[in-house]
């Protein structure tokens, strides 16, 4: 089980969606292999930047109350394709850098070793042009995982490390500072290399390391992701490389444009995603066996079940040092559950209107098994008035960020999605969360970290939540009993037609 606490929000960590797209939307044309105009004083990190994602998908037709329910499968089910998208949307929408209670539990080869935290960034001893990066980020004293991480991440001799950390912490932060640290720009090739799953995550990792590394003379930095397109024989000749396994497999590998030798610091993000990807796995192993011994290998998973660590032990040797957040921490004590019990679809609807009707809601996420649901319930509320904004797979990614932007601008009160979400908005207006269907793995069992990860939605920064669970058939119950034995924590029954007992949850 995932542990999080909802924490409080407290320095900006990442720029909005709108500065970003428009730092990414520029020459298609261009590539890393040109060389780049001088730097200027004020900007002095060079960047070759990938081509700009294009595409928006349609919203799918709304359908007949009948055939929607939670037991919908097939083309509409997002389930299986959510990894990804819910790793990007994690990054792309964390404004706010969530700090956490949880205790981080160390594990290393020799325990009597000495481990060393800080509780700001002067004691790490940083050159001036990161520390005035950092700060100009908004960070002004490190995270929970920062001060932990990162004395072990910088001394010398380098450390390989295993690191279990959501988004949203600062763990970004803290390998891009630990490769920016590493590079001597005064030499003209890749000395440090980071891998994520998909083409959106190396940019947002681009972005952190443009941030942070602003104020580093002559920095450049190399997008090894698709629509890069670099003649035979080239040798690149900048510092840091960020890419997607198959993109640097084939740059490294077969077409030799860097020396993986050369490479000291190789990070690998987003590790629970990577093994969800069909090829990732083995094109991560290639790329971490052409390395030297003494390169200093870092992962990072939001996640640490068995199969993250099996992936993990193959990719990073030499015993790393391992981070994780203790399994006992739990954060469901301010989030009031409950359950209503419906005969069908219509009869959910009808328990939403009458809750909605009766208690004050400042915003709230309603979470459904399918883009068909989701779009035949967003019709039916508008229709009775609420402001409701509709985010599904289909969408682009650029759509989906615009939408969930207006959603934490209070543009609209509801925000109704399926799975692409559920780790990813920290919205403090945020009172309710609504299962209109529960959460089911691929085989069809229930998917507790998904159902921790939707009701925290709400509840966050210390603020008093409430999750309200839909059920209409065995099975969803059966799902319901289930959550309540995982987490050891009664679901109460609701009667939605009761409008005194409903009133009461509001209070």
């Amino acid at each position: 089980m995932a542990d999080l606490d909802w924490g409080a929000a407290v320095d900006t960590q990442e720029q909005t969606l709108t500065s970003q797209i428009n730092r990414i939307a520029i020459d298609k044309n261009r590539s890393p292999s040109k060389s780049p105009s001088a730097p200027s004083q004020n900007a002095p990190t060079q960047t070759s930047h990938p081509p700009a994602q294009q595409g928006a998908g349609a919203m799918a037709a709304a359908p007949p109350p009948a055939q929607v329910g939670a037991g919908a499968s097939g083309d509409e089910d997002e389930n299986a394709a959510t990894k990804e998208d819910s790793a990007l949307l994690r990054k792309l929408i964390h404004s706010k850098l969530v700090s956490t209670k949880a205790d981080l539990e160390v594990l290393q080869k020799d325990p009597n070793s000495p481990l060393y935290s800080v509780k700001s960034f002067e004691a790490l001893n940083l050159k001036k042009e990161l520390l005035d990066g950092i700060y100009s980020m908004g960070y002004n004293t490190p995270s929970k995982i920062q001060e932990t991480a990162l004395p072990v991440l910088l001394a010398d001799p380098p450390v390989n490390m295993i690191a279990q950390s959501q988004s949203g912490t600062g763990k970004t932060a803290a390998f891009v500072l630990t490769m920016l640290s590493r590079v001597d720009t005064n030499q003209p090739y890749p000395q440090c290399l980071c891998i994520a799953p998909t083409y959106e995550l190396a940019l947002q990792i681009g972005k952190n390391v443009e941030d942070m590394g602003k104020f580093m003379k002559d920095l450049q930095i190399i997008y090894a992701v698709r629509g890069e397109r670099l003649d035979r024989g080239t040798k690149l000749n900048g510092h840091l490389i960020i890419g997607t396994p198959g993109t640097v497999c084939d740059w490294a590998l077969k077409l030799r444009f860097f020396d993986l030798k050369k490479i000291n610091v190789f990070v690998l993000d987003e590790a629970d995603v990577m093994i969800a990807t069909q090829g990732h796995q083995d094109q991560s192993i290639r790329i971490q066996r052409g390395l030297r011994k003494d390169c200093q290998m870092l992962l990072f998973s939001a996640t640490y079940e068995e199969e993250v660590m099996r992936f993990a032990q193959a990719v990073i040797p030499n015993n790393p040092i391992v981070i994780r957040l203790r399994r006992e921490e739990q954060s469901l004590d301010n989030i009031k559950q409950y359950f209503i019990e419906c005969a069908d679809a219509e009869g959910k609807f009808q328990a939403l209107s009458n809750i909605y009707g009766s208690i004050s809601i400042g915003q709230s996420m309603i979470f459904c098994a399918t883009r068909r649901t989701a779009a035949w319930l967003a019709e039916k509320m508008t229709k009775e008035g609420h402001a409701v904004g509709l985010l599904s797979g289909d969408l682009s990614i650029e759509q989906r960020a615009a939408i969930i932007n207006r959603f934490k601008d209070a543009k609209e009160k509801v925000l109704i999605t399926t799975n692409v979400t559920a780790r990813g908005i920290d919205v403090e207006q945020v009172t309710v969360v609504v299962n209109f269907d529960l959460p089911l793995t691929q085989d069809h069992k229930p998917d507790f970290e998904t159902y921790l990860h939707r009701i925290g939605r709400t509840g966050r920064f210390g603020k008093k939540g409430l999750a309200i669970n839909m059920v209409d058939s065995r099975q969803s119950f059966a799902t319901l009993k289930a959550i309540e034995k995982y987490f050891g924590r009664k679901v109460e029954k609701l009667d939605a037609e009761d409008m005194e007992e409903v009133e009461k949850i509001g209070s």
